[in-house]
């Protein structure tokens, strides 16, 4: 994998709130991460953590009743919430693309494949692009040639999701977000999808923002995993301290919910429950389920380095790190 240098996308105190009658949903509260050139970066949680709507927010694809309250979105320098709605929309595809979960839904039903990509070119640079560009672009996805007058029902799960990822590097653009893009998928032609993805990012040399819960996956893809608990990013890291040492308690469950093919151990299960995200507690935003809770959860916790290269959003980091160790010290012993 590239090592990281520039920054290309950066990330600061994006807020998206939902609002109901009783109150907003904190559905992404005061997140921030960099993105740099070439990297990975890896955005795992449960389902409701907010990773979808954070992605949402960097887009500015917010649908109502949802709307972003605050923060910024550098793209090479540019803030992306400040532009107006027509220079937003030729950053898009050029430089920021999606590559969706649902392939399907995103498909138009009533339109060959070819021409939905010719859409996509033709859209953001007012030419319309010649059949080898096409083709060029199912070869780069390992889709075959002859689906160019084909339509999204005549091809397979894998197929469409590949059609979606050829959509998404169309223009060259700097940065990709793949939000959950296997997770509809079975397991074989999720590696499928998985390899076209990394193939595409080293080609192309794209920085890639890689939505999922699959974390044997991203020990595989990522550079680096940015933790999300309740619209609150946790924990940052690069994924082989994540997976050895990760900082925060939230971190630490996800780890220790993938199977070992080494060790057989009983199903952890994390206790408490989950606070109203329309009044989220003061402090730390998992101290309703944290084992490690103390009275001084109860102060705000912003991310701060605990190593190099790790960020995390604790106050007893260095306490679970020293268990972590000793524990590993215990093992190989």
């Amino acid at each position: 994998m590239t090592e990281p240098r520039n920054v290309v996308l950066k990330v600061r105190g994006l807020s998206v709130f939902y609002a109901t009658p009783t109150g907003d949903v904190r559905a992404t509260d005061d997140a921030s991460f960099d993105l740099y050139e070439g990297e990975t970066l890896g955005l795992v949680g449960e389902s409701g953590s907010g990773k979808t709507t954070a992605t949402s927010g960097i887009l500015r694809m917010v649908s109502s009743p949802g709307r972003i309250v605050a923060g910024s979105v550098e793209l090479d320098g540019v803030d992306l919430l400040a532009l107006k709605e027509e220079d937003l929309r030729r950053q898009r595809w050029s430089k920021l693309a999606l590559i969706p979960q649902g392939a399907m839904n995103s498909l138009n039903p009533t339109m060959k494949i070819s021409a939905q990509i010719a859409d996509v070119i033709r859209t953001h640079t007012g030419k319309t692009p010649p059949r080898d560009r096409i083709l060029e672009l199912f070869q780069m996805v390992g889709l075959p040639g002859r689906i160019h007058d084909m339509y999204p029902h005549e091809l397979s799960g894998g197929m469409k999701q590949r059609v979606c990822i050829a959509m998404g590097i169309a223009l060259n653009p700097r940065v990709i977000i793949a939000d959950e893009a296997t997770s509809a998928l079975d397991v074989v032609v999720q590696r499928v999808v998985a390899q076209t993805m990394a193939k595409v990012r080293d080609a192309l040399g794209v920085s890639m923002i890689m939505i999922g819960h699959d974390m044997g996956l991203m020990a595989q893809m990522v550079d680096r995993i940015a933790v999300m608990y309740s619209g609150k990013i946790v924990e940052i890291a690069r994924v082989a301290d994540m997976f050895a040492r990760p900082a925060h308690p939230y971190s630490k469950i996800l780890i220790d919910s993938v199977p070992s093919l080494t060790q057989r151990q009983a199903l952890r299960i994390t206790g408490g429950i989950t606070h109203d995200p329309r009044n989220p507690p003061k402090g730390c935003i998992f101290q309703l389920r944290c084992p490690y809770a103390a009275p001084q959860c109860r102060e705000p916790q912003p991310l701060r380095e605990i190593n190099p290269g790790q960020l995390a959003a604790c106050c007893r980091a260095e306490e679970i790190l020293a268990g972590t160790a000793q524990a590993r010290e215990i093992a190989d012993a």
